[in-house]
């Protein structure tokens, strides 16, 4: 499921089920086409509309997008980014993420770093079981480890905090 936010004024939930498209939880009928070099045509409730991508920001997810001449800006959010954002550290936020708080409750397999080192923004901080699915939580920010709280073979509950940044 994506989350869509157009011109900072409207929010849509968009999902893909079963080869259709569910916006906002409902199905929406739409004939799709894939033209050259990121042109679509779409015919949504008997009219024809042309889109192109005019430009993507990876970095915070937006694009701008022509439809039928008007310019859109879309802010786009995965599940991912929805778990990021419920442990506080969204990308793009600009602040300092100090803690690690475990996004769901599960077991520790492996813990990756230890107290006092420095670690850089991606990479492995610990595995954390959780629905018979072992999930690699990774670095947001550059900084120190200050303060491990939990070993590995622990059961954590959600928004427990597992590792503290200096």
């Amino acid at each position: 499921m994506y989350k869509l936010k157009v011109n900072d004024t409207y929010n849509f939930d968009l999902s893909a089920v079963n080869d259709s498209l569910q916006l906002n939880g409902e199905a929406v009928p739409v004939d799709i086409r894939e033209l050259q070099d990121g042109h679509l045509h779409f015919i949504y409730k008997n009219k024809s509309y042309n889109a192109e991508v005019v430009s993507e920001n990876h970095d915070d997810k937006t694009s701008v997008i022509k439809i039928n001449g008007k310019l859109y800006e879309v802010g786009i959010e995965d599940q991912f980014d929805s778990l990021l954002k419920a442990m506080g550290m969204a990308a793009g936020s600009g602040k300092v993420a100090k803690e690690v708080k475990a996004p769901m409750p599960g077991l520790v397999l492996n813990i990756s770093v230890v107290e006092g080192q420095e670690i850089k923004k991606g990479d492995n901080l610990l595995i954390l079981e959780a629905m018979k699915m072992e999930n690699m939580l990774k670095s947001v920010t550059e900084g120190v480890v200050k303060k491990i709280y939990i070993s590995k073979g622990d059961k954590v509950e959600k928004n427990q905090v597992l590792i503290e940044f200096v």
